[in-house]
Parts: C-alpha cells; sequence; structure tokens
C-alpha cells in the first residue's frame, strides 16, 4: 500500500491521534530502521550530537533542517517526559500503541485533545514528504523535545552514495589526485610580486586560504565510474559542508507532495505553512571561550569585525562557507572599494583646487564687489524688494568649489574611471573563476536553474485541469502570453502609476518650496528674509530624503507582488524580472528631485513682467545668483550621505536588533509558562531557527547600485561623492559581512560564475553618467558661457566684464499690475533698472525683451560641447574595454593548462585499460593453449583441471 493511501484509509475520528505517537510513525513505514526517524530516546541528548551539529548516534552530521509548528498539549507533554526519562518504558510505549485503522486504536477522546483538520492535514503532508524524502536516499531523525514551545525540527544526513549520485547529476567539480604547478612570476616581475606581499602582509587576514599557492589540484565534474580519480582519502572531508546543503536542498526541490491538490515541493510546503522554515546549520558557535575553532568563528575574527576594517577580505573563505553567489558579491564590493580610493584621491584634489582658486576667481570677484552697484529685480511679487548682488557673495565664493575648470576633467576621469572598473572587475571574476573551478559552468548553470518555480507548476496544473474538466484533454499546458495578459497589463499600470506618483510627489516638494518662500518673504524681520533661500532648499531637500527613504521600501515589495503575479518560470526568470523592476522604480525614486534641480529648476521662469505663475498664484523658481549648481551640490550629498546612514546602516542596524530583540522577548514570556523546557540547552538549529532568514542578495546589490549611481550621474556638480562613498563601503563591508555571519541564517549555497544582471546595469549606468554629466557641465554650470565669453566677447581675453555679461536689463516701469515691490525704496534710492540673469535684449532695444543672439551662441557652444565630450569620453572607455583583455593571460594559460592535463590524465588511464586487457587476453590465450594440449584420455582430475581452464576463460 503506498504512503498517501495509508493517510486516506484514516477514519475522521483517528486524525485526533498527536504526531508524537511513535508507533503510529513507526508502523506508517517511514522507519526503515531505528535510528532513521526517531524521537529522542538518549538520556544525555548532547553527549555525542555536538550540541545538534550531529544525529544522535554522534556520526550522521547534519546537513539540512526541516522546522515545522506543532499544537503541544500537556498529554504529549507527559509522554515526551516519559520517554527520555526510561528508555525501556518509551519503547513499550511504542509496542502498546498501534497505528490507527490497524488493529486495536488510542481512544483519542480520553487520551489527547481533538486537533484541528488543517494540523491533520499538515501533519499528513510533513509524513508523506518525510517519506519521499528517505525513498530519495535522506536518513532523517526528529526532534520535538526542544526549548522552543511547540516547533519540531526534522533532521536530514545525505549518507555517501546519495551525495556521490547527487554530485554526479549536478556535475560538481571535484578535487582530483592529479596536481600540477601553478605558473610563477620570473625575473623583475617576481621580485615587485614578492616586495608588494611583503608591504600587504599586515593587512592580510590570517586565514590559511591566503596563503599564495605554488601547486593546484586538477577538478572534474564527479562521476561514480571515475571515483578512482578523485582524493577519497578522508571521505568526511570530501563534501564539505557547503556542498552538502546544496545536494540536500536539490532534492527537496525536487521532492514532491502528492497529497495536496497539486503536487507541492519545499518551496509550496514552506508557502503553505507546513514546515515553517527550512535552512542548513551554521558550522558552530562564533563567540564564546570554549568554542571550538571552526569556518565561522574564523570568519567572525577576521572578516566580521570592525577591528580589521583596514584588512582584505578573506574571499575563498567566504566562499567555502557561503558559496559562489555570496562570494562573488563580496569581492564585487571589495574590488568596488579599493576602485574607490583614487577616485576619492582625486575628487578630493579638485575640491582643493577650488578652495585654492576661490580668492582668484574673477566673476565671484565681480559678484563680490559692492563698488560694481548690481541691482536685481525682485525675487518674488510684491512682497520682495529690490536687492543688491554683492549679498550673495557667499553663494557665489562657494559655487566655485564644485564649478571650476578642474570639474570638468574630473568628469572625464570619472568615467574613464568607471570603464577602467568594470575591466578590472572583469578580469578579477575570471581569476576567481579559475580558482573556484568555475570555468565551463555555462551547462551547469542553466540546467540547475531551469528547474520551474512550484507557483508556475501550480499555475499550470490549475490551466490544465480547468481544461479537463471543460474538454476532457490531458495534453501538457504552459503558460502563454495569453494567461499572463492580465499581470503584464497590472504591471505596466502598476509602474506608470508608480512613476507618476514619484513626480507628483516631486512636483509637491515644488510647491511646498515655491509658496514656503513667499511666505518667509512676509517676514518682519530681515534676517527672516535674508536665508529664506537656505531656509527652503534645506527643509526641501530633507522632505525629499524622507520621501526616498519611505517609498524605496515600498516600491521594493510592490516589485516583488508585480513580479509574482506575472509567475515566472524558473528562479532565475523571477530574479532578473524583480530586480529589472526595483532597480527601475528605485533608480526614478533616488534620482528624479536631482534631475529637476539639475535640468529644470530655473529654465521655465519667464523674465520681470512676464513670469510664468502655477495655478496663477505661485512663479517659478529661479536659480541662485551663483546658478543652480550649488543647489545641485547640496540637493546631491544630502539624498546621497542620508540614505547611507539611515537607510543603509541605520536600517541594517537596527531593524534586525529590533527584531532580535522581539524575539527574545517572546521566547522570555514562553519559557516562563514552561521553566522545564527553560533550563535545557538549546541545540544549534534552535539557535539558527531563531536568526532572520536570508532575503537574497538583491537589497544589497540595489544599495551599491544606487551608490554608484551618485558617484557618477552627478560627479561633476559633487567630487567629494567618491570619498564618502568610500566611508561608506568600508563599514557597509564590515556591516553585511556581520550580519551574514552573525545575524542571518546560513544561506544555501548557490553556483554563479558571475554577478549577472548586475553587471549590465552598472555599464548601463557608467554609459549614461557620459551623457548626463556633457549636459551638466553644459547647461547646469556657467563653464560653457565662461568660454564663449572669453573667446568672444572679452575686450582683454580675461574674464572681467562676466558678470555684466549674463544679465539682462528691465524697466521697473514695465511690471504688470499688482507685481512690483510694495515698498521700492528699501534700498534707499529710486530704482529705475534692475538686472535679472538672462541673455534678452534690453528695453531701449526695438525687440526688447527678446530672446538675444548671444544666448544661441551660449546654446550652440552647450549643444557642441555635449556632442564633442559625450563621443569623446564613449570612445576612450571603448578604447579602454578593448585595450584591457577580459582574461588574465597568465589565467588563460592555466586553463588551458588544465585542459591538456585533464586529456594526459585520460590518455594514460585508457592506455592502462588497453594494457590491462591485453594482459588478460595473453594469459586467456596460454591458458587455452595448455588446456588444448591435454590429451582426450586424461584422468577425471585432469578433466576437472580443464574444465576449470573453460571456466576461467569465460570468466575473463
Amino acid at each position: 500500500m503506498r504512503v498517501n493511501e495509508k493517510y486516506s484509509s484514516l477514519p475522521a475520528e483517528e486524525k485526533g491521534i498527536h504526531i508524537i505517537n511513535i508507533r503510529a510513525i513507526e508502523d506508517i513505514g517511514y522507519v526503515q530502521h531505528e535510528s532513521i526517524l526517531l524521537n529522542s530516546l538518549c538520556r544525555d541528548p548532547d553527549a555525542n550530537c555536538k550540541r545538534g551539529l550531529y544525529f544522535r548516534d554522534g556520526k550522521r552530521k547534519v546537513d539540512y533542517i526541516l522546522v515545522y509548528h506543532y499544537k503541544k498539549s500537556s498529554v504529549s507533554k507527559t509522554l515526551t517526559r516519559r520517554i527520555h526519562h526510561n528508555d525501556s518504558s518509551a519503547r513499550s510505549i511504542k509496542q502498546d500503541h498501534q497505528l490507527p485503522g490497524k488493529g486495536g486504536h488510542l481512544d483519542v477522546g480520553e487520551s489527547e485533545p481533538h486537533m484541528d483538520y488543517h494540523e491533520d492535514d499538515k501533519r499528513f503532508r510533513r509524513e508523506e514528504y518525510e517519506g519521499n524524502l528517505m525513498e530519495a536516499g535522506l536518513e532523517l531523525e526528529r526532534d520535538e523535545d526542544t526549548k522552543i514551545h511547540g516547533v519540531g525540527f526534522v533532521k536530514i544526513h545525505a549518507p555517501w552514495n546519495v551525495l556521490c549520485r547527487e554530485a554526479e547529476f549536478l556535475k560538481l567539480k571535484m578535487p582530483t589526485k592529479k596536481v600540477y604547478q601553478i605558473n610563477q612570476a620570473h625575473g623583475l616581475l617576481k621580485k615587485i610580486n614578492s616586495v608588494i606581499q611583503k608591504i600587504t602582509e599586515p593587512i592580510q587576514p590570517k586565514v590559511a586560504e591566503l596563503k599564495p599557492q605554488t601547486v593546484k589540484r586538477l577538478s572534474y565534474p564527479f562521476s561514480r565510474e571515475k571515483q578512482h580519480l578523485f582524493d577519497l582519502s578522508d571521505k568526511e572531508s570530501f563534501f564539505d559542508s557547503k556542498t552538502r546543503s546544496t545536494i540536500v536542498y536539490e532534492i527537496l526541490k525536487r521532492t514532491t507532495c502528492t497529497k495536496a491538490k497539486y503536487s507541492m515541493g519545499i518551496t509550496s510546503l514552506l508557502a503553505n505553512g507546513v514546515y515553517s522554515a527550512a535552512y542548513p546549520l551554521h558550522d558552530g558557535d562564533y563567540e564564546g571561550e570554549n568554542v571550538e575553532l571552526n569556518d565561522r568563528k574564523l570568519l567572525c575574527e577576521e572578516w566580521a569585525s570592525y577591528g580589521v576594517f583596514y584588512k582584505y577580505q578573506p574571499i575563498d573563505l567566504v566562499r567555502k562557507y557561503f558559496g559562489e553567489k555570496i562570494g562573488l558579491y563580496f569581492a564585487w564590493l571589495g574590488v568596488y572599494t579599493q576602485m574607490l580610493i583614487p577616485a576619492s584621491i582625486v575628487g578630493v584634489i579638485v575640491f582643493l583646487y577650488g578652495c585654492a582658486t576661490v580668492d582668484e576667481n574673477i566673476p565671484s570677484m565681480e559678484m563680490c564687489d559692492e563698488r560694481n552697484n548690481i541691482t536685481m529685480c525682485p525675487l518674488c511679487d510684491k512682497t520682495c524688494s529690490y536687492w543688491k548682488m554683492s549679498s550673495a557673495c557667499a553663494t557665489a565664493r562657494a559655487s566655485h568649489l564644485f564649478d571650476n575648470p578642474a570639474t570638468v576633467f574630473f568628469s572625464v576621469f570619472m568615467a574613464l574611471w568607471a570603464a577602467t572598473f568594470m575591466e578590472h572587475w572583469k578580469r578579477k571574476q575570471m581569476r576567481l573563476n579559475y580558482r573556484w573551478d568555475l570555468t565551463g559552468f555555462e551547462e551547469e548553470e542553466e540546467a540547475v536553474k531551469a528547474h520551474p518555480r512550484a507557483e508556475y507548476e501550480a499555475k499550470v496544473l490549475e490551466k490544465s485541469l480547468r481544461k479537463e474538466y471543460i474538454h476532457k484533454k490531458t495534453d501538457k499546458e504552459k503558460l502563454t502570453w495569453k494567461d499572463r495578459f492580465p499581470a503584464y497589463f497590472t504591471n505596466f499600470v502598476g509602474i506608470i502609476f508608480m512613476v507618476g506618483l514619484t513626480f507628483a510627489i516631486v512636483f509637491g516638494v515644488i510647491i511646498y518650496r515655491i509658496s514656503t518662500a513667499a511666505a518667509l518673504a512676509l517676514s518682519s524681520t530681515p534676517s527672516g528674509r535674508s536665508s529664506v533661500r537656505v531656509t527652503v532648499t534645506a527643509t526641501a531637500v530633507i522632505i525629499n530624503l524622507v520621501v526616498i527613504i519611505i517609498l524605496d521600501e515600498v516600491y521594493g515589495c510592490i516589485a516583488r507582488w508585480l513580479t509574482q503575479i506575472e509567475v515566472p518560470k524558473t528562479d532565475k526568470s523571477f530574479e532578473e524580472r524583480l530586480i529589472f523592476k526595483a532597480f527601475l522604480l528605485k533608480f526614478v525614486n533616488a534620482y528624479t528631485p536631482i534631475f529637476y534641480v539639475a535640468f529644470f529648476k530655473g529654465r521655465f521662469v519667464g523674465r520681470p513682467g512676464d513670469y510664468v505663475y502655477i495655478f496663477h498664484s505661485f512663479r517659478m523658481e529661479e536659480c541662485a545668483p551663483g546658478g543652480c549648481l550649488m543647489e545641485l551640490c547640496i540637493q546631491l550629498s544630502i539624498i546621497m550621505l542620508g540614505k547611507q546612514l539611515i537607510q543603509n546602516n541605520l536600517f541594517e542596524i537596527g531593524i534586525p536588533k529590533m527584531k532580535k530583540l522581539i524575539r527574545y522577548i517572546k521566547l522570555k514570556q514562553q519559557r516562563s509558562l514552561d521553566h522545564e523546557e527553560h533550563m535545557k540547552k538549546k541545540q544549534r538549529y534552535e539557535v539558527d531557527y531563531n536568526l532572520e532568514p536570508f532575503a537574497g542578495l538583491t537589497p544589497e546589490y540595489m544599495e551599491m547600485i544606487i551608490q554608484f549611481g551618485f558617484v557618477t550621474l552627478f560627479v561633476a556638480s559633487f567630487p567629494l561623492a567618491p570619498l564618502f562613498a568610500l566611508l561608506n563601503n568600508i563599514i557597509e563591508i564590515r556591516l553585511d559581512a556581520k550580519k551574514f555571519v552573525t545575524e542571518l541564517r546560513r544561506p544555501v549555497a548557490v553556483r554563479a560564475k558571475d554577478i549577472g544582471i548586475w553587471y549590465n546595469i552598472l555599464r548601463g549606468v557608467g554609459k549614461l553618467a557620459v551623457i548626463i554629466n556633457a549636459f551638466v557641465i553644459s547647461f547646469t554650470s556657467d563653464f560653457i558661457p565662461r568660454l564663449v565669453y572669453l573667446y568672444m566677447y572679452s575686450e582683454n581675453g580675461t574674464m572681467h566684464g562676466f558678470v555684466n555679461h549674463t544679465l539682462s536689463s528691465f524697466n521697473v516701469s514695465d511690471f504688470q499690475g499688482g507685481t512690483a515691490p510694495n515698498d521700492p525704496m528699501e534700498l534707499g534710492y529710486e530704482v529705475q533698472i534692475c538686472r535679472y540673469k538672462d541673455y534678452r535684449e534690453p528695453p531701449w532695444s526695438e525687440n526688447k525683451y527678446e530672446i538675444s543672439k548671444d544666448f544661441w551662441a551660449v546654446l550652440a557652444a552647450r549643444l557642441a560641447f555635449v556632442i564633442v565630450f559625450q563621443n569623446l569620453v564613449m570612445f576612450m572607455s571603448d578604447f579602454v574595454d578593448w585595450i584591457i583583455p577580459d582574461i588574465p593571460k597568465d589565467i588563460s594559460q592555466q586553463i588551458h593548462k588544465e585542459k591538456v592535463l585533464m586529456v594526459e590524465v585520460f590518455m594514460k588511464e585508457e592506455q592502462g585499460k588497453l594494457q590491462m586487457l591485453e594482459t588478460w587476453k595473453d594469459k586467456d590465450m596460454k591458458k587455452g593453449e595448455n588446456c588444448n594440449n591435454h590429451s582426450p584420455k586424461l584422468s577425471r582430475s585432469h578433466s576437472g583441471s580443464m574444465s576449470s581452464c573453460h571456466s576461467y576463460h569465460i570468466d575473463v
């Protein structure tokens, strides 16, 4: 009888039997022998199992944990205590209780309270699934007598034969016995490498993996038929804990529970609450006096500590413990952080150049010179009066710090830096692929990731059942674009709505700035009126920052929901679609306020006497006298630093600590209810269960990609961005490391040879950065107007007279009715002509207030600069891309050497087989000749020997 048939034969009144009933579990047929699926029966549970890292026998290692919730009644607690109290009495209990529906059964009403149907259904699904796992060769052990109330654990162990079978199926590359010499540098290069090693020795982590390797084992996809090729001297360590958990996870995904309406794998079982968690175990504790040294403790000391922030990361150990995908993330983050060092140095030099030349900048000196007596037009209607340009002296001087010729050089430098960073990472990635035996991984990667997701299979089955009911057809179905059209339409509308919401919020902040500026202008105190621009800018940027942080979290959830309703077929497809949506929404959210200040603010203001109004009441914003670049710098710096400080660091530290505190309080309340459970020692799987589940690398990558955008997209306005990014990343690496080692459950190791779609996003951001910086330099800064003035309009070849050249004149008698200042005599004299920043004809011209030819000259120069800058920098970036090979020469030589050695190994093996066959044939022929030389009239003993010759011949 099949297992699920046994489940279906259970009467309704017998569904209340608790899962602790050992006799029932054994009689179902899941227990192949007593140690496979057995509740704890030993007196000292921690004597042999090393705090939950091994089964009760102390020999079989726990490779994976399944966690489930159950309703623990008082009777079951008493039964459990009796089982632990006396081994023999436990065995007698097991013999007395019969399986329900087969012979005598337990009276449910008298012994235990009746469980509800849902709990019963979950129990049956668990029993079937665990039975299927054992049929797949895994060994299980249950533990419900834990410190956590109402939580049971199923420990899973993969025996040697299962590991070999799955390693061959997954094509895992394992080290062979063949060892070969790695090509070493010679001559001057060898001396340079030795000097570099001595210099960098203090900043190298103290782990064995970082010792320079002179030899390497040849790796080959594991095969049971070719086990003699592999080094199996120590079978316990041949498959490390990372590989073992990966193998078990693949079996868990492949194994299904068919009792439900549709086939349920581990992901569906987790989603439906049949199991509450599934995870591999950490290697042990990472802190304490008597803790044995393990990889987790070593990582905590040499990697996940703020005290080692100046050291390199032990990437090989990270990969060994967490797998290639997480190892590649931290390797990429380390390369990115290292590359930020030269960018930060150049950025600081550019900033210091601006500080050093601020007193020599002629335009800012002219703006600060009170003798020029330049009277500017009012900044708002009625309440604002005329003002002196010299009052904006501080803003003009500050603008020069970021708006100087060096920023153009820095923009070109950062574009080449981005290209160099991408090429450097590709080369580093190839070195890691060679070192981690990931060369030629594409085929295995596609084979593993092509497994359909549980949600996709459920949707396909639902469609099949619907068609079968209508048309009585049973053909294999798949989801078409028609099935997904409602989801695609929802995605399109949802994304458009979210982008529109972001634009609406930015527009709302613009209204806030305009209305607040108008309100503060009514202030009776001169100090209040003088600080209007600073107050409005600061408060608006803070509002933008808060909105960005809130919408980031909202958009992340919405992007996941939109991806889920699409029902992608594979995990890879799901991840790529999720990343695209999340990046699109978060990119728009983070950069829309900055794009507004850089390219739109002050562009649609109008002119005195003909201003542009919003809602017929509020005048559009104008840039400060020194231009909008200074405000762009303020906006960029506050949003970047605020996101890094609040979202990336405080959230990553504070939220996990808060969740940990909440879990601790809940557990403390449960312990007070059950003193006996409180006195138990926690097993490893119980400790890990209280950690946060691993949520994937998408948030970590997203955080860094957005930061990469801040560093490259608007670097012309904020040269210190690489420095702040560097300081953040030094903390971020150790913060992420500490989170992975101490606060998260151990993730399942995933093989990967690159960072996936993130590389394409990085390249796209790098290309976009060239275009945006070209427009920032050309349209936001005064770099182009200065060049045009210097070479076309300057009388003496200097910048003297530039400020006056950029200002147009306005006759105050041309103000519209009701817009002139209420107090025109605030400066102490009557104003007839005021100035404003624009290229327009003067009031005494025939075409007064029309756009002048100077405007078109400057515009042509700006567009020409954009075209030249963009194409020149793109060409230089592509040249850097072309001149630096993707694969280092020594790595390509080593890969070729490995292929040659592998061919030699197989050739020797084939030659050995041929020699052995020839030897056997020779022996067989000699034996046959000896047998044929015998006379027919031989004795029986001789004929017996002859028959033995014949039998030997047949065996051969």
